[in-house]
């Protein structure tokens, strides 16, 4: 800690003055400039790297529902156990299993199931266990089902007996304590010896510390990045690889237990990380998002399927792949009513739904996006559509469109042309690239047209090019100093970038199939990476309105390896300098705020590391971390400095 103070420090080299600074930069203090979106800087939540099932939500059951195309996937069984569908409990989730008596004295009849790469149980943490259940015979008089907890070593640490009393599907719970903490335990259910026959669906458990249903640790790491705006649900998956397999919200709503599985987009399209058991329960559904948007105080984005299959995966000339221009009246109707279910009265349909479910107030919602990575004349043609419908309905929310799935080109140009012709209020831009590309770019949108639609850079990441290396290793260091030098470009061009949201946001460290994440995971906690702490600093230092800072009347953007931007807080009134030092080399740097007489003490919390390989793992949390100290008072408006090399750093006035 004392080498950090000592780092920190060093940043500051007092000058009233600023004579012998080697670069001068100028902020117009007394100027505030254009408006900076409270969306500005956000996230994107999409179901890769097992970031739903396994991940964000927190049930620990895979394949709960016996829904999976191998119904017992995911399950191991012993003893007498049928699978059935006779009056199930749920229509749209109807099959469930039956637990007779395996016959003879020493044989049990039972379920065990490891959950998603095991089940993370800690000590002392109450696990909340349920299942409908019900006797398998209409003349049966009492059964009895027992359930463990087991450890790594195959030891039960924890149990409970549940009595089955009613030949009607009910709901049964059992709370366990466990007593130890396990990265790889198990549970199993077991028909008790002497019990009658009986029918279990839906088994599920929750660890008892859950935020409606999600794991409380990665929601807190998603609501301490302060996003002003919330993507969901895809990507790739509200496309589908077919148009059967695409995310449909109105499956994901309404009682979990009864919502249809879907097959994941993500299940078999890397060979090389193959995962034949992804699928999607939609216990995270629409309205847990939104739920979600508002417990981190994001503005929610919703995006929907514009009725073109993946087309990476499909020719756009295959009439079974998309839904003709004529048919595309239902997936119209999806849109407004999305609309209705997030903001509609109670006393309309989606919105008595939303009521229902237990939010009676409206979500607020002021956009929409159609489509995912759309391109060509495919798109334009059933844009339009939506837009027509949704304009004389809802003129007030906003529509965002797609530019493709690059960040030039053909396919660029034309959907950029494109959405012009249409009208949209936000063009969606996706770019994975490598650090030098992020760093040659921080003045992509100089000159971007001032009119028109809105820049909404909905997925990006900067890529470290020839890492083999597992997990973590492309979310080190250099590979999120490009981004934060990028973004000094996103901020100083806050009139054309309405707002941007990082991608992916979530992996989990045995089931990744792509990196960079912001945000790793196991079964027992999750690391904030050094990209998600770039990302934090813009979010919590996002400001109200733009200053424009400059150097011999240049936008610093990367001459001498220095990048910067400058905002204003009216809330805070603050004014809030970043910079980035790409570079090998200290910078000398003058800062001259002008419109102020005297600069206020303020704070410069900095993020820098001599390793450009340097990461944040499981195994070391912090090894790249913000540190922050104190700035004193100046006798007047300048203040000079020293940004050492590899460094971004924020200064707070």
């Amino acid at each position: 800690m004392r080498k950090a103070k000592i780092f920190a420090a060093a940043l500051l080299a007092m000058s009233s003055l600023g004579a012998f600074a080697q670069h001068q930069f100028m902020v117009q203090a007394n100027k505030p400039g254009v408006e900076i979106q409270p969306t500005m800087y956000g996230i994107f939540f999409e179901d890769i790297n097992f970031g739903a099932d396994g991940g964000l939500y927190a049930e620990m059951v895979e394949n709960r529902s016996f829904e999976f195309p191998q119904r017992l996937m995911g399950w191991n069984t012993f003893g007498n156990v049928t699978l059935n569908d006779v009056k199930p409990a749920f229509d749209r989730n109807p099959h469930y299993v039956t637990l007779e008596s395996a016959g003879a004295r020493e044989k049990q009849t039972g379920l065990e199931n490891r959950g998603f790469f095991g089940m993370g149980l800690k000590k002392d943490m109450k696990y909340d266990f349920t299942v409908y259940g019900r006797l398998h015979l209409i003349d049966g008089k009492q059964g009895k089902i027992r359930v463990e907890l087991v450890n790594s070593k195959n030891d039960v640490i924890a149990k409970q007996v549940i009595n089955i009393t009613n030949n009607k599907w009910q709901k049964l719970t059992a709370t366990l304590t466990s007593p130890q903490t396990d990265a790889k335990g198990l549970m199993r259910v077991y028909l008790e010896k002497g019990s009658e026959s009986v029918d279990l669906d839906h088994i599920s458990l929750f660890p008892e510390d859950n935020w409606n249903g999600l794991r409380a640790d990665l929601v807190q790491d998603l609501a301490d990045l302060k996003p002003g705006i919330f993507r969901f649900p895809g990507g790739c998956i509200v496309e589908g690889t077919d148009l059967d397999t695409r995310y449909e919200w109105k499956n994901s709503v309404g009682a979990p237990e009864n919502r249809p599985l879907n097959e994941n987009r993500w299940r078999d399209t890397f060979p090389h990380r193959l995962f034949p058991n992804y699928y999607q329960s939609l216990g995270l559904g629409f309205y847990e998002y939104f739920l979600l948007s508002e417990k981190i105080g994001a503005e929610p984005l919703p995006i929907l399927s514009v009725g073109l299959a993946c087309q990476y995966q499909n020719d756009d000339k295959d009439p079974n792949a998309h839904v003709a221009v004529k048919d595309l009246q239902s997936y119209i109707d999806d849109a407004l009513d999305l609309i209705e279910f997030a903001n509609g009265p109670v006393t309309s349909k989606w919105g008595k739904l939303r009521a229902d479910m237990g939010h009676p107030a409206p979500f607020n919602l002021k956009q929409i996006g159609i489509g995912n990575e759309q391109w060509g004349e495919v798109y334009p043609v059933r844009l339009a559509k939506f837009i027509e419908q949704i304009r004389a309905k809802y003129p007030n929310i906003k529509i965002c469109g797609s530019s493709g799935p690059s960040a030039s080109g053909d396919k660029f140009d034309y959907g950029w042309a494109e959405m012009r012709k249409l009208g949209v209020d936000l063009v969606d831009e996706h770019y994975y690239m490598a650090p030098d590309w992020f760093l040659k770019n921080a003045g992509r949108y100089d000159n971007y047209p001032r009119t028109g639609p809105k820049v909404f850079a909905g997925e990006y990441a900067s890529h470290m090019p020839g890492v083999k290396a597992p997990t973590v290793a492309m979310n080190n260091f250099a590979a999120a100093l490009s981004e934060a030098a990028f973004m000094t470009g996103l901020e100083r061009n806050a009139d054309v970038v309405y707002q941007a949201t990082y991608a992916p946001l979530f992996a989990h460290v045995e089931g990744w199939q792509w990196r960079p994440d912001l945000i790793w995971f196991d079964n027992l906690e999750s690391v904030r990476s050094v990209n998600w702490y770039v990302q934090m600093l813009y979010g919590t230092n996002c400001g109200t309105n733009m200053l424009k800072l400059t150097e011999n009347g240049n936008a610093v953007k990367g001459e001498g390896s220095l990048y910067a931007s400058a905002v204003y807080d009216k809330h805070k009134k603050q004014y809030i300098v970043k910079i980035a030092n790409a570079g090998d080399k200290e910078q000398d740097v003058t800062l001259n705020f002008k419109g102020l007489k005297k600069l206020p003490a303020g704070k410069v919390t900095t993020l820098h590391s001599d390793d450009p390989k340097a990461t944040n793992s499981i195994e070391n949390k912090f090894n790249v971390v913000p540190h922050t100290a104190d700035i004193p008072a100046t006798a007047g408006s300048t203040l000079t400095i020293k940004v050492p090399a590899q460094t971004f750093a924020v200064y707070n006035f």
